[in-house]
Formats: C-alpha cells, structure tokens, sequence
C-alpha cells in the first residue's frame, strides 16, 4: 500500500516507531488517506497511537457559491494547522471547485459524493428523489479520477430506519445533509440504501485508487436529548460490519461518529465505537456537549473534542463559530481550526514527549519575559503578538494587567522559584 521509504518519513514526523507505524496501517487502527494520484510530502496518519489530528470543511453553498472565499479558508486553515480539508459544495459548478481546492491543497482532501449526485439529479430532474446509483457511480469514479483522497460514505443506514425515524421522533431529527437525502430517498422510492447494496463495487474503486472510506454517521445526533438513541446505534452496528469488509478488501476505512452527545455519554460513545467498529480510526464531529452556545460552538466543540480524544478519538472536525447559523466565513474558519488544535493538543501534551515540550518551552520563556521566543510556541503566533504589541505600558517587562506588581518579578530576584 505504501514503501518503506514513505512510512519512514511519516513515523519520524509523528516522533514513532516504524514497526509501529506499519502494524497499526496493516492491522487497520490507522489510516493515511492519500489517493494514488496524488503527491503529498507528509499527509497525516490518523490512528491509535499517533497525534490527534483535525479536518476542516470548507466549500460552496446554493447561497454562496464562489471559489475564491473558500480558497482563501483553505489557506487560513492550512497555515493554522488543520490536518486535512473536506470540500462539501453543493453550489455552482461542483467539479471545477473540487478540482481548484485540490489544485491548491498540499494536504488531504475529502468529499461526501453524495452531495454531487443528488445535485446531478436535481439538475437534470428538478428533483433529487430520482437519483440513481448511476449517478452515483459516475460522481464516485470522477471524484477518484480528480484525486479525492478519502470519501464519506453513508452506507450504514438502511431502509428500516425509516421506520425507526418515524417511531423515534428525535428532537434534533436527521442533520447529516447525507443521511437526510438517502433517507428521504429510500423513503419516497421503498429501494434499499444504495451505497449499502453497492458497497462491494465501491471498495473495488477504492481499492484501484487507495481511497480511504470513512464511513459516515449519517443519523447522528442532532441535538443532546438524542444523543446515544436508537439510530445512532443502529447505524453504529452497521458500520462495523462494513470496516471488516473494507478490511477484508484491503481498503483503508475510518468510522465517523457524533455529533450532538451529552458530556456524561462522550466517554462511552468512544469506547462502544472502537469495540462495535472493530478499533477503526473514530472521526467525530465535535462532538458538541450543549445546544445552546450558537455563535460559540467552535468553543462547545472544543471541549467536547479534547474529552473525545482523551477517551479514543483520533480525528476532531473542526466546528466554527457558525455552525447551525451561517456559511463560515474565512475568520470563522480560523476561530475554528485553533480551538480544535488546542483540544487535540491538551491530549498530545499528555501522550508525546515533543509536544510536551512545547508547554514546557513556552511557559520557560514566558516566566523569563522573553516575548520573541514565546511567540513561535503559539497555536496562533500573529495573534499573540498583535495583544502584546497592543501593550501600553512604561516597560515591556510586564504586563498592563499586573504591572509593576507582576507576580513574576516580585520573586524573580529572590532566585527560589524558578529554574
């Protein structure tokens, strides 16, 4: 799947073994989504035992469909460290944008193909409900041939859920924009999921390709009274005979999770997700703890993310300030990718020596007031200059909130504290 030579590279970055990093790849507790048509350098491995490492979506809606705004979140979100991106456009030409945002990435890029073909048949028919696999097929092999490098599949929800839906009655109902339209379309047409009834045909082009397949929660928990329900199990359950497909096939495959999900349940969310999937790399959406923090929720997300990780997420989706309310802007990206950063390296910091002494350099160089090698050390190094410089102060030697009664100074010379 991958040389020697290329693991190498990557098991020095991520500061592991080699070994370890081939056997967490064989036995599927790791991935590296990296299409065979693509040339990235150092794309990330996602997986037990490695960096906690973080996606950011971007891309176009039926409101707002220019290229140009999602190339510049694709720079912000690239320079503050996201691990890979996701084009989720759903407006104007969505093969062209795929192509430029691919064009422009030095990372790894995701879709949810979904998305295109349902847009295919409204397109044609004025209506998505006449969909067919046809059409799906035909986005799946462009989307690999264009050099997507891993793809959201919503292949674990069945026609018998629509049942449960309609039973169930969930206050948060069906968020996932790709479990709402298959949903609806097993629905109105009474056929079987048909990402679920292909799914054979679609490992085979991943397989060609080297496509990661993460397999999406496409009833996931729209909001906290939902969460741990029915349907999300439900689906749970189905993905995790799908992983052992993927692996049978020799495809790499990761499993994505919730979502909305009560603080006391995030624990156990991880733990059922690694025992029912099988220890597939677990991707969550947040997860976000509370419904009410709009124009937070890249706040919300955080915390629910660094919980999520320290109980076994290995991938965070970033969550901006403007989920639930608007198209994120570019600043809103970049709120979003740093606070997800921060979540996964509250649980890095505890589990690799090198980011521990990230801590540990800056917190030195910060007792010392030494600002020049402090900022280097920060997740966002322009914005920590543009607050220190903002100082109006008789010394840069302290700080306007304390003064000349700065903690710092006022034991400094009595030389028995700091080292």
């Amino acid at each position: 799947m991958f040389n020697r030579n290329f693991l190498k590279k990557i098991a020095k970055k991520e500061n592991v073994g080699l070994a370890f990093l081939e056997k967490q790849i064989k036995n599927g507790q790791a991935v590296i989504p990296l299409n065979r048509k693509r040339r990235i350098d150092n794309p990330p491995v996602i997986g037990k035992g490695f960096k906690i490492k973080v996606n950011t979506n971007i891309g176009t809606s039926t409101e707002k469909n220019k290229i140009k705004e999602e190339l510049e979140k694709l720079k912000i979100a690239v320079n503050c460290g996201t691990d890979t991106v996701m084009d989720l456009s759903t407006g104007g030409n969505l093969r062209a944008i795929r192509k430029e945002i691919i064009k422009n990435s030095e990372i790894p890029l995701g879709t949810v193909p979904v998305y295109e073909a349902a847009e295919l048949a409204e397109s044609r028919d004025k209506n998505l409900d006449r969909m067919t696999f046809s059409d799906i097929w035909d986005v799946l092999k462009g989307q690999a041939e264009d050099g997507v490098d891993f793809f959201t599949i919503h292949a674990g929800i069945l026609n018998n859920f629509t049942k449960i839906v309609k039973k169930q009655k969930r206050i948060g109902g069906v968020v996932s924009r790709g479990g709402a339209i298959l949903t609806r379309w097993m629905y109105v047409n009474g056929r079987e999921n048909p990402f679920y009834e292909n799914f054979d045909k679609i490992l085979d082009l991943a397989k060609d390709y080297n496509i990661t397949l993460s397999l999406g929660d496409g009833m996931r928990p729209g909001a906290i009274y939902d969460s741990t329900d029915q349907l999300q199990i439900s689906e749970l359950i189905v993905l995790g005979e799908l992983v052992k497909k993927c692996r049978k096939k020799g495809v790499q495959v990761m499993v994505e999770g919730p979502g909305h999900i009560r603080f006391d349940e995030i624990a156990y969310n991880m733990a059922i997700e690694k025992k029912i999937c099988h220890n597939a790399p677990f991707y969550v959406l947040g997860p976000l703890p509370t419904d009410i923090a709009a124009g937070y929720d890249h706040i919300t997300g955080a915390i629910g993310g660094a919980l999520a990780a320290y109980f076994g997420a290995d991938f965070l989706c970033v969550v901006t300030p403007a989920e639930h309310l608007r198209h994120p802007s570019v600043s809103d990206i970049q709120d979003g990718v740093i606070a997800s950063k921060i979540a996964g390296h509250c649980v890095d910091v505890l589990r690799f020596k090198d980011e521990w002494e990230k801590d540990y350099k800056l917190s030195y160089y910060r007792a010392k007031r030494d600002w020049k090698k402090v900022f280097p050390l920060t997740l966002d190094e322009e914005k920590a200059r543009k607050y220190r410089e903002s100082l109006k102060t008789s010394s840069m030697d302290m700080c306007a909130m304390c003064g000349k009664f700065c903690s710092l100074k006022i034991l400094e010379k009595c030389k028995i504290l700091h080292r």
